[in-house]
């Protein structure tokens, strides 16, 4: 029988998972409790109503256990073939993701999400490729059982006895568009069992047979029932908030959960996930590191990264969290972010472990008024296998350091040997009490302790009466005992613990360094190029491994590699994997569930709305185990310095293009305005002159027609040199400006400049003061002759009609000075650095012009290796001053 109840395409029917993109394709989940419910059935019989209604629609993968009604629904329909996945000689197949999204259907068939791939796949799990398919818009029908589901992975063990190794991120199924339960009877599922329809007679082994349990069945059925109950409650509920429906909804509540290194903490982390959905809380895991974590051994640090991982998979934010005390901390920690329960579990230390060193729980129960405090209980239960591939090594024995902490006490046993008779036996306790200090400082906690049990003894047998005995004539002796013994153990727990903070502190500050060096090593540099050489520079120094920058071309759609150190190697698929990182904004490699046949470990560079680029970390070959969270943290850090630093380098160039583009369009409307006038003016004068002549040559008397003519050749030229000031401008702008140096006299320069501005002298005063013997200077005569007449025109312009004009020119080390003097108004001291600017003219009314002419002079005057300025002269008017290089005796 197939439960179309919960069905969400038939009682509601506008009801629909309203939290993604729209872009994103929509999963549809066919669920069951149990295998031979029915569920690829079902998901076939979807899949053909779909082809009959023309959507285009492949099966992706499919497991057809042999079955004859499953190979019947599959007639007809595309099936995309699996690829073959060569691993260790050994040939495998697999979903072959690539082809599905090169077909791009509409919709795609995917049984069995929580199949785990062959390795050498892309994915590790196939929901992955799932998440894949359905980030390019692809929708996907897919079917699971309930015991896959992570949330409920230590309930289905207890339950079943059997631990499942493939398990689906509970965030699959709070996502998916659709649920459809898929449900039967456990009577008709058991027959179906015996009669071979769910395994082939010879197929059906004995844990199988241990599963297929009519409590187990009960049990699983009931929590597949509940699980898509909550499904479409949630969908109600998000509908209902979504159109305004008045509800009673609740205040928000905020759930904290206790991780350590025990073995419990991964039930609870999956215990608060359920209880956080069944109040529709968010969700916290924390884990405090005390001084003493630093004593961790690799397996227990290993556990903590693991059940973080597995709570940020199951949705929590995880955080971990410094302090000397974890209840107290904890508990700041969840007054500060408004936490209303704290999960944590019983303790699996025993009454005496409790007694001495106090029970957390206890204590969290006194510092947190007004919170609920929930205990998970259970016993030690059996670990998934590590996903180190090393096996996990016991600390060694430190013998060494309790021989030392035995050696120390001899040796303060021999030192008050001869003191016995002189000082009494309570003061030669200070002795001792030295070699235990010593001990906690060089050697560690539990060799100072030993130290201190042997200085008692020592002190028992050689100092106190009678000797050589462990008989005390005198019981104040006693005391004596307790006091060195408590004393020692004090001495050496505060010194131990100060060590371990000490070592603490150290790797927190070696950390903080590198970062800061980092961060100061970005902020000297803006282009990409530098950024990704520092960077690869100091993460090699961090971690001590191999590393390279990719980032996008100028297309932005493929990956270059940028910069890489010296000793790193880039595989044959390493910038496809660097390309596939870019583009969905998720780590591959080692240490991830995607791509894990490469060496490298490649982390996005995300930024808060885009991926920038690629880094990849080639960790030894001999460090197999997971990475800590620790070193995670530490890496994610580096990670986002360079990631803000690249986005900082390309917000700057955006503002840069943006600059350019606003520079642009004002010089375009700077320079229409301004040689619209420049341009109509001489043109109205041409066309009033020839016009004149052309209409009334007969009226006009022969001395006026000279006039117009006249008028109509001094505007031509003048026309003709704004448009020549425009070609010499772009030249000099586009670098196209080629200079040919010859030496010529300053005499000539001078006579060639004047003789071309006899129209424009008309009328003006000018004296020459050129030495006889002033040296040649080297110089393009073309190019120089039109920059010193823009000098002499400019002083024409801004000089009174009856004011004299100086062109003066003397020697000054090795170069030629060459100065047009005037008599105008000046120019302002505030404007005197911008005058050579193009388009820039001073605010004097009546007066003309491009503002070309100086920005072209300096142009030319800069390309012979010159220099132009400017300065006011006393008692009123401007000097231009021209520096040109005496040419070379041997180019005479």
């Amino acid at each position: 029988m197939i439960d179309k109840s919960l069905d969400a395409n038939h009682p509601h029917p506008t009801i629909q998972h309203e939290n993604g993109p729209e872009s994103r394709g929509k999963l549809k989940i066919f669920l069951g409790y149990a295998a031979g419910v029915g569920k690829t059935y079902a998901m076939l019989e979807a899949a053909r109503q779909r082809c009959a209604e023309n959507i285009d629609l492949v099966v992706a993968d499919i497991e057809t256990h042999g079955r004859i009604e499953i190979d019947a629904l599959l007639n007809g329909l595309e099936i995309i073939p699996r690829k073959k996945i060569v691993y260790h000689n050994l040939t495998q197949t697999e979903m072959d993701t690539d082809a599905i999204l090169k077909r791009q259907p509409q919709i795609a068939i995917v049984d069995e999400l929580a199949h785990i791939n062959a390795p050498g796949a892309r994915h590790v799990h196939r929901y992955q490729d799932v998440l894949e398919l359905l980030y390019s818009g692809i929708n996907v029908y897919t079917t699971m059982n309930i015991q896959h589901l992570e949330s409920l992975n230590d309930i289905v063990s207890r339950v079943t006895g059997l631990i499942v190794q493939e398990t689906v991120p509970d965030h699959i199924l709070d996502t998916a568009h659709e649920i459809e339960l898929i449900d039967l009877p456990i009577d008709e599922l058991l027959i179906r069992l015996e009669t071979g329809k769910v395994f082939l007679p010879n197929h059906i082994e004995r844990d199988h047979r241990k599963f297929f349990r009519p409590g187990n069945l009960t049990a699983l059925r009931e929590m597949a029932l509940r699980r898509a109950a909550d499904h479409v409650d949630e969908q109600m509920r998000v509908y209902m908030q979504k159109h305004a429906i008045s509800g009673p909804w609740p205040v928000r509540e905020r759930v904290l959960v206790c991780v350590s290194p025990s073995p419990l903490s991964e039930r609870i982390v999956r215990t608060t996930r359920r209880l956080a959905r069944r109040l529709d809380a968010e969700w916290i895991a924390a884990y405090v590191e005390t001084p003493g974590a630093a004593n961790l051994s690799e397996a227990d640090e290993e556990r903590v990264t693991r059940t973080l991982h597995l709570a940020e998979e199951l949705g929590a934010q995880t955080v971990r969290l410094a302090g000397h005390s974890i209840a107290e901390t904890l508990v700041n920690y969840a007054l500060s972010r408004n936490v209303t329960k704290i999960v944590t579990g019983k303790s699996l230390r025993s009454r005496w472990h409790e007694w001495l060193h106090g029970s957390i729980i206890d204590q969290i129960l006194r510092q947190s008024p007004g919170l609920d405090i929930y205990v998970i209980n259970g016993k030690k239960e059996p670990l998934r296998p590590s996903t180190s591939q090393t096996p996990t090594t016991r600390q060694p024995f430190a013998w060494q350091s309790y021989l030392l902490s035995a050696g120390l006490v001899l040796l303060a046993t021999f030192i008050g040997l001869p003191l016995r008779s002189f000082v009494d036996p309570t003061n030669l306790v200070m002795l001792y009490l030295a070699v235990v200090m010593v001990a906690a400082v060089w050697l560690g906690r539990w060799p100072a302790i030993f130290a201190s049990l042997l200085s008692v003894i020592a002190f028992d047998i050689i100092f106190v009466p009678p000797y050589y005995t462990f008989v005390v004539a005198d019981a104040e002796y006693l005391l004596s005992f307790v006091g060195l013994l408590a004393v020692g153990v004090v001495i050496s727990t505060l010194a131990a613990r100060a060590h371990e903070q000490a070592l603490f502190a150290h790797r927190r500050e070696a950390q903080t360094s590198a970062l800061y060096e980092l961060s100061q090593g970005l902020a000297t540099v803006s282009n990409s190029v530098d950024i990704a050489q520092i960077s690869v520079h100091h993460i090699q120094t961090a971690f001590n491994s191999p590393a390279a920058l990719f980032l996008p071309d100028e297309t932005g759609e493929s990956l270059t590699l940028q910069s890489s150190t010296p000793n790193f190697y880039l595989e044959a698929n390493g910038l496809d994997v660097a390309d596939w990182v870019f583009h969905h904004g998720q780590p591959a490699g080692q240490q991830t569930d995607t791509l894990t046949n490469v060496i490298g470990y490649y982390l996005p560079l995300q930024t808060s709305d885009q991926v920038v680029g690629v880094l990849a970390i080639e960790f030894p070959d001999d460090y197999k185990s997971i990475l800590s969270g620790e070193q995670r943290r530490f890496l994610t850090s580096f990670s986002n310095q360079v990631a803000l630093a690249l986005e900082k380098s390309h917000l700057a160039e955006q503002a840069r293009h943006a600059r350019l583009l606003e520079e642009t369009k004002k010089l375009q409307t700077t320079l229409l305005n301004s040689i619209s006038h420049d341009l109509r003016t001489p043109l109205a004068s041409i066309t009033g002159a020839l016009g004149s002549l052309l209409d009334d040559a007969d009226l006009l008397p022969e001395e006026a027609q000279h006039d117009l003519i006249q008028t109509a050749w001094e505007q031509s030229l003048r026309l003709n040199r704004l448009v020549g000031n425009l070609l010499d401008m772009t030249r000099v702008e586009s670098g196209a400006l080629k200079v040919i140096q010859q030496p010529y006299d300053v005499q000539e320069l001078v006579g060639t400049t004047l003789a071309q501005m006899s129209n424009h002298l008309h009328g003006r005063t000018l004296k020459r003061t050129i030495p006889d013997d002033l040296p040649p200077v080297a110089i393009d005569l073309s190019l120089m002759v039109p920059a010193l007449m823009n000098l002499v025109e400019n002083a024409i312009k801004y000089a009174p009609q009856n004011e004299l004009i100086e062109l003066e020119a003397y020697q000054e080390q090795e170069a030629a000075i060459i100065a047009v003097k005037d008599r105008g108004p000046g120019i302002p001291e505030a404007e005197l650095e911008h005058i050579f600017d193009k388009f820039f003219r001073l605010n004097s009314s009546g007066i003309g012009g491009t503002g070309l002419g100086l920005s072209i002079a300096k142009g030319i005057v800069e390309a012979h290796n010159g220099r132009i300025w400017a300065q006011n002269r006393p008692g009123g008017g401007v000097v231009f001053n021209i520096a040109l290089p005496l040419a070379k005796t041997e180019s005479l």
